[in-house]
């Protein structure tokens, strides 16, 4: 596991996409794992930036979104397949076929799980995959449970993710409480892990995730099995993990 300490958000999300960028420019039909929420706005910013100014090519790359909300369509401004056309897809020259993202509204949940897990297998197999990390310790929506969960899979969300996710919506009650979401060994099967984490509100679980035992209890902690991952954090998000660091 390596850390690389960032000054603020800024700089955590230069450095982020530096390593993406470098993975696209090294493998041009690289596999992407992609992540939504505030973590990668400034990320995908800097993405965009680069291929405008002609830096990237997108055209033989591929992306696979970690999450979808169930029962919403992508013509929702609160789908997540709405989040990535609209924060990167719309802005890089990623062909519309290599945009996977689990269908909110499919009827058969179990069939379109299979079909997202067929689809990765289909590619090769995700060389990258970006991660944020919940208040809770989820990674993608793998809420805290007795179990860690493995393939794609429905899942109903927590009280506390629930209510972390109703500021994006004008009601509490318009938030979904189901997600699709890849599953613990789908991530873990990517081949590096990139995961980003910015303020001081996340320091505790930085420290419990990557510094405490492993558990499904804090579904990240299995990233210490990993044998690539680098963890990007600014001064607020490390502030507890310092000693570990060096500092």
């Amino acid at each position: 596991m390596r850390f690389i300490k960032a000054a603020d958000y800024n700089d955590m999300s230069r450095k982020a996409a530096g390593i993406l960028a470098a993975s696209l420019i090294m493998k041009p039909g690289c596999v992407f794992g992609l992540a939504t929420g505030d973590s990668p706005l400034g990320t995908y910013g800097l993405l965009a930036d680069w291929y405008g100014g002609g830096d990237l090519d997108f055209s033989r790359a591929s992306a696979f979104n970690l999450d979808e909300y169930r029962g919403l369509g992508p013509d929702s401004d609160q789908s997540y397949r709405y989040f990535m056309e609209r924060n990167l897809f719309s802005k890089i020259n990623i062909k519309q076929e290599n945009r996977f993202i689990p269908d909110g509204l499919a009827a058969d949940p179990r069939a379109e799980c299979a079909r997202y897990e067929a689809a990765i297998e289909g590619c090769g197999g995700i060389d990258i995959q970006l991660l944020g990390i919940g208040l809770n310790g989820h990674i993608g929506f793998n809420e805290p449970a007795g179990e860690f969960c493995k393939d794609t899979h429905l899942t109903d969300l927590t009280e506390s993710t629930i209510e972390a996710n109703s500021r994006f919506f004008e009601r509490r009650e318009d938030v979904p409480i189901q997600a699709y979401t890849m599953g613990i060994r789908t991530i873990m099967r990517a081949r590096k892990i990139l995961l980003i984490v910015s303020g001081e509100r996340k320091a505790e679980i930085v420290e419990r995730a990557f510094f405490g035992a492993v558990a499904p209890e804090v579904p990240a902690s299995i990233l210490q099995f990993h044998n690539d991952v680098t963890i990007i954090g600014d001064d607020g998000a490390f502030s507890l993990i310092k000693q570990n660091l060096g500092d």
